[in-house]
């Protein structure tokens, strides 16, 4: 078996023992009170140290466009580029643009982008925050799949949604490990066009 460039590559682990949402689940911890009194934290170290886990969430969400990618190149209206939310987008963000053969966008934090950027302003609970990317990141009509680790109100991806929207792209969904219902953020991204697909839920937080 080889990869896209030719590479030859060892079996892929078979990760349907742990394929349940629940076992997704218990491979995230829940840390009490932070950053502050009263929240639950979701923290993705504990999966990411897990090989099978790790695995499973990568192709979780790579897997409807596996059999529509073929040597990188689009077919049947599948994916064109990735494009991932700093920080933990990057993690999952570059495994799934590798596991598609497809090219890899990073939405940063201002100042963090050495070329020429445009940006989307968005609110927080307590201020305003800002993403960035390279003008020349993507194509009109590209399609595209923006990933993140997370979802809880939504505000960064939704800025995230509206930014490649302006540089003319196609965002096809936003896929992520972890959404909290509860928190609105998924409502809110459906609202504005946007489907969200997520591989296991938390819900009360």
């Amino acid at each position: 078996m080889e990869d896209f460039l030719g590479v030859a590559l060892k079996p892929r682990i078979d990760c349907r023992p742990v394929s349940s949402q629940t076992s997704l689940r218990d491979l995230i911890r829940t840390i009490p009170d932070h950053p502050k009194p009263g929240i639950r934290f979701r923290d993705i170290t504990t999966l990411l140290l897990d090989p099978k886990g790790l695995r499973l969430a990568v192709d979780g969400i790579a897997e409807p466009y596996l059999d529509t990618n073929v040597d990188g190149q689009p077919r049947n209206g599948s994916l064109e580029l990735i494009v991932g939310i700093e920080a933990r987008g990057f993690i999952f963000g570059t495994a799934i643009a590798y596991r598609l053969g497809l090219g890899f966008v990073p939405l940063r934090k201002p100042g963090k982008l050495p070329g020429e950027t445009i940006g989307c302003d968005f609110e927080l609970e307590y201020g305003h925050d800002r993403i960035e990317m390279h003008v020349d990141a993507m194509r009109d009509g590209q399609r595209v799949l923006l990933v993140d680790d997370l979802i809880a109100t939504g505000g960064t991806a939704a800025a995230a949604v509206h930014l490649i929207r302006e540089a003319g792209a196609e965002i096809v969904e936003c896929a992520v490990v972890i959404s909290l219902p509860d928190l609105g953020g998924v409502d809110r991204l459906e609202k504005i066009g946007c489907p969200v697909r997520a591989l296991c839920e938390f819900e009360g937080d």
